[in-house]
């Protein structure tokens, strides 16, 4: 039906996506042969941790519990749990309870593995290879035993779930509990790799406490012994952390070949090894939750996020890869971000890499909604001057992604995007005109957290300021050495305070946070869209007053005010901060007075609007409602511009606050800038 009056989607200069549903024939993925391609139905091999205490070990399996009851009839599940071994539940077995038991104390390879629950074609026991009736024409015997449909092994796991004891294995007191994480994770990819590689599977790890055991081990058994901190990292006196990291990049690369993600629920009041683990979580695209319980919102409410349908789903997908092609003058440096290199090379690959590079095809294992990669492009050095104007002055990006989507359809979504060649010799006007404030903040944040971890001895709060005073002077107007002549253009207005905020924030400065904390920070971080890390990295914050509608506030100390509710959204958590007055009233319990019906609305009002941040989030962000001059009031100081601390206290307003602090405020950081930009 194509006519001039009639032009397919792809001729429409405005869309510049388009999106295709393919035929099962077609094989979008290059990376894998089409017999590795035929399942359709999502797997999930759930991993649980028993070495924690019985109220723990309660909440996570009342949670397990409803995922499965949320999981569609067709979707594969297995089950793993570990302790001081790695048990493999046979839930095809449902007359009584079968289960493979592996010792955690040295790894166990694939082979090893396949052989002992007899899954090998050499096994011991090839009783059931060539069952009838395997769900979806699978050859292989592993999925009618290990990897059941939802429907079928409901039952069977809410049985063995109620039977499963906390970890039997005596602790002598002083220790740790002996947990063999890498052992158990090992054991998962090597059973999802022998019966459905390159399938859409994902391992669930829930896991409660550090490895102490065998390979991924992250510290010694004695409890005298702490957990690596940063210091420990720095200084190199982390005696486990290199060995472990390793550990983890090879378990990676393995689940990145079968096309598997690896998703990690930690919950615990010390660190689990988040540090070690984020490299197999973030080659695969996993999901990850860091809470201090399973009894906890930000797990409970995550963890069933991850299995509903509806409006709130994630929108889980897998086995993606992304392909970019662009004009001849443009190179590749890389990707930070959830996906993996896979190395294929060609013209427009660049000699420097950042993160994942040396390559124009990269594999997304798993993805959702809101995966949000960057991409570092590296404009070509050859003279393009002779060029310019004559042969074509646009420049070309296309990215190509393929992925099978939570019903197991295949799509390939293309965007295509063209840009004018700027000749800034000339006038810049137009590039200026094309800065985005927000994604500029959020690449360069990327950027110096992937700068921090790679490079020895980085400073990234001088290398931050030196690109942020080139930028000022390049772009800044001004007379020379005359800071006070120096405005700059309103596209790059806010840019500067974003710096501000990213100098203070939890990705460059890490000595308040764990190293767990610093990756589990970054890992969302880089892979969350743009006004979530903005917000990250620049938390966003509204007051409530009785004289005026609820209105965004200045992230400044001076925003604080008695008779006023601020709400503060710093991603990872949301803030409901009452004024002293305020606090007094509700403590008086007027808003429970008809007559103050006014004040009960002014109260809610907040609540209300943290409940629907809270609803589109993941992972869910915790609540925290506190008072002025209450311990928990730290929440929202840390994040506050310090323009009125303990050395100016003369200039503040009444019922205002003040930051004991001797961080510089953004109005002393603006004029340091100012004068150093214009300086010749």
């Amino acid at each position: 039906m194509i006519s001039e009056t009639n032009l397919p989607g792809e001729l429409y200069p405005q869309y510049t996506t388009v999106q295709y549903a393919l035929p099962q024939s077609v094989n979008p993925n290059p990376g894998l042969d089409s017999s590795q391609q035929a399942n359709p139905s999502p797997v999930f091999l759930f991993l649980l941790d028993t070495c924690m205490i019985e109220e723990e070990l309660g909440f996570v399996k009342s949670a397990l519990k409803r995922a499965i009851g949320l999981l569609p009839d067709n979707a594969l599940v297995g089950f793993l749990s570990f302790g001081t071994q790695v048990q493999v539940h046979e839930l095809g077995f449902s007359d009584m309870s079968k289960v493979y038991v592996f010792r955690g104390t040295k790894e166990v390879s694939k082979e090893q593995v396949l052989e002992q629950l007899g899954l090998s074609m050499g096994g011991r026991r090839p009783t059931g290879a060539y069952q009838k009736g395997v769900p979806n024409g699978f050859p292989n015997s592993g999925v009618t035993r290990f990897l059941l449909p939802a429907s079928d092994c409901e039952y069977t796991l809410n049985s063995l779930l109620d039977e499963l004891q906390t970890d039997q294995w005596p602790v002598s007191p002083g220790n740790r509990a002996s947990r063999c994480t890498g052992v158990a994770l090992s054991v998962a990819a090597s059973l999802l790799g022998a019966c459905l590689p390159g399938t859409g599977a994902r391992i669930i790890a829930l896991v409660g406490g550090p490895c102490t055991e065998g390979p991924g081990t992250i510290v010694s058994k004695e409890l005298s012994d702490p957990v690596r901190s940063h210091k420990d990292l720095d200084k190199d006196a982390a005696p486990y952390f290199k060995k472990a990291v390793k550990f983890y990049e090879n378990l990676a690369k393995q689940l990145v070949s079968q096309g598997h993600v690896l998703d990690l629920f930690a919950s615990a009041l010390d660190q689990v090894g988040v540090a070690e683990m984020k490299v197999a979580v973030e080659k695969t695209g996993g999901l990850v939750v860091l809470a201090e319980s399973f009894g906890h919102s930000v797990f409970k409410d995550s963890f069933k996020r991850v299995f509903e349908e509806g409006e709130h789903s994630l929108g889980l997908c897998f086995n993606g890869t992304l392909e970019i092609n662009c004009s001849k003058d443009i190179k590749i440096q890389g990707i930070i971000g959830p996906c993996t290199s896979l190395e294929k090379k060609g013209p427009a690959v660049s000699d420097t890499i950042i993160g994942e590079g040396n390559t124009t095809l990269w594999k997304m294992c798993g993805l959702d909604k809101s995966t949000c990669l960057t991409v570092f492009f590296d404009l070509a050095s050859s003279d393009r001057s002779s060029t310019q104007g004559t042969a074509n002055p646009q420049l070309y990006l296309q990215f190509l992604t393929s992925y099978q989507d939570p019903e197991g359809q295949s799509m390939l979504r293309v965007t295509t995007v063209t840009r004018r060649w700027i000749d800034t010799a000339v006038s810049s006007e137009e590039l200026v005109q094309g800065f985005d404030q927000e994604a500029a903040a959020v690449v360069v944040a990327r950027l110096t957290s992937l700068k921090m971890e790679m490079e020895e001895g980085f400073d990234a709060i001088r290398w931050l300021d030196r690109s942020l005073i080139r930028l000022c002077s390049k772009f800044g107007d001004y007379r020379k050495d005359d800071p006070s002549s120096f405005t700059l253009n309103p596209c790059f207005s806010l840019y500067p305070q974003f710096m501000f905020n990213l100098r203070r924030s939890q990705f460059v400065q890490v000595f308040n946070n764990s190293p767990d904390e610093t990756a589990y920070f970054r890992m969302l971080l880089n892979r969350e869209n743009i006004t979530n890390a903005a917000v990250m990295i620049q938390p966003s914050l509204i007051s409530y007053s009785f004289n005026s509608l609820p209105a965004p506030a200045l992230l400044d100390v001076a925003s604080i005010a008695a008779d006023r509710i601020l709400l503060l959204d710093s991603y990872f958590s949301v803030v409901i901060f009452h004024g002293m007055t305020i606090a007094q009233w509700r403590n008086m319990g007027y808003q429970n007075q008809p007559e103050h019906q006014a004040f009960a609305q002014l109260l809610q009002g907040p609540h209300d609007d943290a409940q629907i941040v809270i609803n589109e989030r993941f992972p869910v962000p915790r609540l925290v409602v506190c008072d002025q001059h209450g311990s928990q009031a730290r929440f929202l100081l840390a994040k506050l511009n310090p323009s009125a601390t303990y050395n100016n206290t003369q200039e503040m307003a009444a019922g205002s606050d003040v930051i004991f602090t001797d961080d510089v405020s953004l109005q002393v950081f603006f004029e340091h800038l100012q004068r150093l930009a214009v300086q010749s």
